[in-house]
């Protein structure tokens, strides 16, 4: 820790006149997934790595996930701890059992809620359709949580939610929690990562959570006669983030608030966009044990030509050909603008411009789409369907442009991967794309700031335009060497974005609590 950070000053109390023993800021964070424990998505990267990154910057952090099947199968060491308790859900109650692991390469303590009814489950939210009992199963998880902060020694200043599977918590936490010493001056702190997904139940699921009838109002937590349990969390928490400024500025309307635009617009003063980071110790080219030979910016050409055979070799071909490697890895569904990327191969796969790689997973038509593509024009694309996550790595390292063709994004993290290994993303314009890429120009070139290809419209026909100037660059060797060295040198870790978290936490560690009717 820097010793005159006036960040870091004014989140603990320091001076630079004075040298005091200092209490650190404490943080409770909550989230319904984490890497490496438990993943279907984004979530679990940022809640598994944010706590690490605060860590380094100084922090006490105390992670809080339940305790899913998934869990017991990584190998990670997960002790069991003396705290049992019962949760009250509706006229029933649950038995809570707490156990303890800590993140990798983190001084951060993780408490997991056991309760194999809820939990011990081959997915964590159901497969093709949601487990109906999802309400009970996470308003169960959400008052657990206060429970265990609750139970330590020590106060919490900063309780941090994620998303809908948390959002009582905040409601929680004023209503029912307001008396407990750990827990009474604690502000809360909600990040929405995609607000596609707000966790709606029916009205009678409102008697599971224990709280007044009087709260189920369409300024609270009802929306058009169903309990949403987003909206609990963000009219309740003391602050709002979400994961990248322009994301922030879209929810406030129509479409990006998916309904919930107006209950954000009421609270701009306390919404704040922070793009997320990614864990460098995972994504790292001159570390990564999934490629076959490490690189930095200084001979990326050799470590991405390696990376290609050994792709090459796990795809079947004897040898990679010479055109450019485009890849998208990724979940293949609307949201990540799939029907755009179908639309592109059949256009461009006969143009024997590039070579395709497609890694992910989506609904039957999707892939059988795909398939087909790949039967039109063997040799030039490649589809494998399913998640690997070694197998992302070598992509990412072995590609010289990843697709990001997004119908909307709150941040995106494939965009930073790809960065971090030079390869160059094409991306449309939205959300924390925005944020994150800077389109090539002639401008953008001279100032050093290009950092891909942007297109606005979303259809197929931009896409392929940003790609064939994506492809075009790539022919001038010098322009391209320039730009990947140029984008490997950008910091995308969770140090940068930890420093921003920080002032959003001092800031409302030292504003009023809302005011709750």
């Amino acid at each position: 820790m820097r010793e005159n950070d006036p960040i870091l000053d004014a989140v603990f109390g320091r001076t630079s006149l004075v040298t005091e023993v200092f209490q650190p800021m404490r943080v409770l964070l909550v989230a319904s997934e984490a890497t490496p424990f438990a993943k279907t998505g984004g979530l679990a990267d940022v809640a598994g790595a944010l706590p690490g990154g605060l860590a380094r910057l100084g922090c006490d952090v105390t992670l809080v996930i339940p305790a899913y099947r998934e869990v017991f199968s990584k190998g990670l060491v997960i002790e069991p701890t003396e705290m049992t308790f019962d949760v009250p859900i509706g006229t029933r109650r649950l038995t809570a059992r707490v156990l303890r692991g800590r993140l990798p390469g983190s001084q951060a303590t993780v408490f997991l809620v056991a309760n194999d009814d809820c939990f011990d489950r081959p997915t964590l939210y159901g497969g093709a359709e949601d487990y109906p009992d999802n309400a009970e199963r996470f308003i169960f998880f959400s008052r657990a949580a206060l429970e265990i902060g609750g139970r330590q020694d020590r106060p919490f200043d900063i309780i941090h939610c994620h998303d809908w599977q948390t959002g009582l918590v905040p409601a929680y936490q004023k209503l029912l929690y307001q008396s407990w010493p750990m827990l009474s001056q604690a502000r809360t702190v909600m990040t929405i990562h995609n607000m596609a997904y707000q966790g709606l139940f029916w009205h009678w699921d409102m008697l599971l959570t224990g709280l007044d009838w009087k709260y189920f109002n369409w300024q609270q937590m009802e929306y058009y006669g169903q309990l949403n349990l987003l909206k609990t969390g963000l009219v309740f928490a003391d602050a709002i983030s979400t994961v990248s400024p322009t994301y922030a500025r879209e929810i406030q309307q129509e479409p990006g608030g998916c309904g919930l635009e107006g209950v954000l617009a009421s609270r701009s003063d306390v919404l704040t966009g922070i793009v997320n980071g990614i864990d460098t110790t995972v994504w790292d080219p001159q570390t990564d044990p999934h490629i076959p030979r490490p690189y930095s910016a200084a001979d990326f050409d050799d470590g991405k030509y390696a990376a290609r055979v050994a792709l090459a070799a796990r795809l079947g071909h004897a040898a990679p050909d010479a055109r450019p490697l485009v890849a998208l890895v990724g979940r293949l569904v609307e949201q990540k603008g799939i029907e755009l990327v179908i639309e592109l191969l059949g256009r461009m796969g006969g143009s024997g411009r590039a070579h395709f790689v497609i890694l992910g997973t989506g609904n039957n038509g999707t892939e059988e789409a795909l398939r087909r593509a790949a039967a039109s024009f063997p040799g030039t694309i490649d589809v494998v369907v399913g998640f690997d996550e070694g197998l992302a790595h070598l992509v990412q390292a072995a590609a010289d442009i990843t697709l990001v063709p997004s119908r909307f994004e709150p941040c995106g993290l494939t965009q930073l991967y790809a960065l971090r290994y030079g390869t160059i993303p094409v991306v449309r314009a939205t959300g924390g794309l925005v944020d994150t890429i800077v389109d090539t120009t002639p401008e953008t070139l001279r100032n050093g700031s290009a950092s891909g290809f942007v297109f606005e419209a979303f259809d197929a026909l931009a896409l392929e335009h940003a790609l064939t100037r994506a492809l075009d660059a790539h022919s001038n060797r010098e322009l391209w060497q320039g730009l990947v060295r140029q984008v490997m040198a950008q910091d995308w870790s969770w140090e940068t974005s930890g420093r921003e978290y920080l002032h959003l936490f001092e800031r409302t560690r030292q504003a009023p609590p809302v005011a709750i009717k």
